[in-house]
């Protein structure tokens, strides 16, 4: 089973149904095909092959084919990519530290003002512009102390790139 629920995420992201998670399993258990993944995950061989084309499109999943001698129907032989989606899981965390960096950045780099009834909140710059007052509701701006937003911010970013330098993810194939 998927313990890490980033994995988990990011399977349903490029899958986009919740079927994917135990195709993935199947796949994570060694070469196999698609009718033994429907038959094991009791799916129907049709969505089991759009979950499969979804992974091999995302570079997740690769498969082999061969032709059946007697039937000289061809068979599809599915194989998890660990690498592949090793990489993917590395490439989103950089992008999340940096995006949370420039956020960062921006919070700590920026004075804000905000209504008091809730409804905006504005750069030092944008409330000049207003005359410190609310678009919406005309009340007078007040200063805002984010430095609880910074905290929450370097937090989070402390975890992500704790995670970056060595990927916890355990998902090896066990072929």
């Amino acid at each position: 089973m998927i313990n890490n629920t980033l994995i988990q995420e990011l399977i349903h992201e490029i899958v986009n149904e919740e079927e994917g998670v135990p195709v993935v399993e199947c796949l994570m258990r060694g070469s196999i095909t698609d009718e033994e993944i429907a038959e094991k995950t009791s799916l129907k061989l049709n969505t089991v092959r759009r979950i499969l084309y979804k992974l091999y499109d995302a570079g997740i999943a690769s498969y082999k084919r061969s032709k059946d001698p007697e039937t000289q129907w061809y068979t599809y032989t599915w194989k998890f990519e660990s690498e592949k989606l090793e990489k993917i899981m590395k490439k989103r965390n950089r992008e999340i530290v940096e995006n949370l960096k420039e956020l960062l950045a921006f919070e700590e780099n920026n004075m804000f003002f905000a209504c008091k009834n809730g409804h905006y909140r504005y750069t030092f710059d944008e409330a000049a512009e207003n005359n410190f007052r609310c678009p919406e509701c005309h009340e007078k701006l007040e200063y805002m102390d984010n430095s609880e937003i910074i905290q929450e911010i370097k937090e989070e970013l402390r975890l992500y790139e704790n995670n970056g330098s060595e990927v916890p993810f355990n998902f090896r194939s066990y072929s």
